[in-house]
């Protein structure tokens, strides 16, 4: 039924879609207490107030635009594209190093690994859907041509390093809140959040490459920008330091279109047998 359900809306024309979308982020947020509480608190914390009201509805485009990423062929899809500095993965490639893509929950995060897999392979690192129902869908849609699957645990993490070392690029979500043992707290927008460690250490095999990308949602249905940026900051230090200096890029990155970031994930939770950071209050 969903799959259904997902392959007639992927017939949208992408306006459509985002019109819908806009329409829905606002009834969700009309509707769940703890949803708009959580929102309109992230977003305030970190400076962005004033952009509640596009924040809603780009929430909307974020989920009703699943269907056209992921079961419209890969060609329309692309079609919606462009490319901003895509000669930064050009130069890393040519590095043979390897590439680490770091794209937190930023616009479209879904097309830019799609983006990337039309020129060269990749493989991302993934955490099943709770929905049993909803797996088979994502997953047929995600492993595209070139684009391969990690899943979110050792054997995952075993992958990501082996294709680092052959000098193939990996792509992992940075403001995804890891599991026990695997992170560390470090400030996000003025507030202790437990951050992964494993970037900094994939960045440190073989001295791969980062880039930081996202796809920012053009006005009216439009289409995408796929933007590449940079890594500037500074992974000498400890885990925690190196975390630090990966939410400060996220930070720096979110700043360039407040509204399109995901403000409603719970990024301050505290994952069970974690212990609350000194600086503020259990989660």
């Amino acid at each position: 039924m969903l799959v259904t359900l997902f392959r007639l809306l992927s017939a949208l024309p992408l306006p459509a879609l985002h019109l819908l979308g806009s329409a829905l982020g606002w009834v969700v947020y009309l509707a769940s207490p703890s949803y708009r509480r959580r929102l309109r608190e992230n977003l305030t914390r970190a400076g962005f107030g004033e952009h509640l009201h596009a924040a809603v509805a780009e929430s909307g485009k974020a989920i009703i635009e699943l269907p056209f990423l992921w079961c419209a062929a890969p060609e329309r899809v692309a079609a919606h594209a462009t490319e901003e500095n895509f000669a930064l993965v050009e130069a890393a490639l040519a590095s043979g190093r390897g590439i680490v893509f770091l794209t937190p929950h930023l616009g479209c995060f879904e097309i830019t690994a799609q983006q990337v897999a039309l020129r060269t392979p990749l493989t991302v690192m993934y955490r099943p859907p709770k929905r049993a129902a909803l797996k088979p869908l994502i997953e047929g849609a995600r492993a595209r041509h070139n684009l391969h699957l990690a899943p979110a645990n050792l054997s995952g993490v075993r992958m990501l390093a082996k294709c680092l070392r052959r000098g193939e690029p990996v792509g992992v979500l940075p403001d995804q809140v890891p599991q026990e043992g695997e992170g560390v707290w470090a400030p996000f927008f003025g507030r202790e959040a437990y951050t992964m460690t494993l970037p900094a250490k994939l960045a440190q095999l073989g001295k791969a490459s980062i880039l930081l990308t996202y796809a920012e949602r053009r006005p009216r249905g439009q289409g995408y920008i796929v933007r590449f940026v940079p890594f500037e900051g500074d992974l000498s230090g400890s885990p925690a330091e190196q975390a630090g200096a990966i939410n400060r890029a996220m930070e720096q990155l979110i700043a360039r279109c407040p509204a399109q970031y995901f403000w409603s994930y719970n990024r301050y939770k505290r994952p069970d047998g974690v212990a609350a950071p000194e600086t503020r209050d259990a989660a």
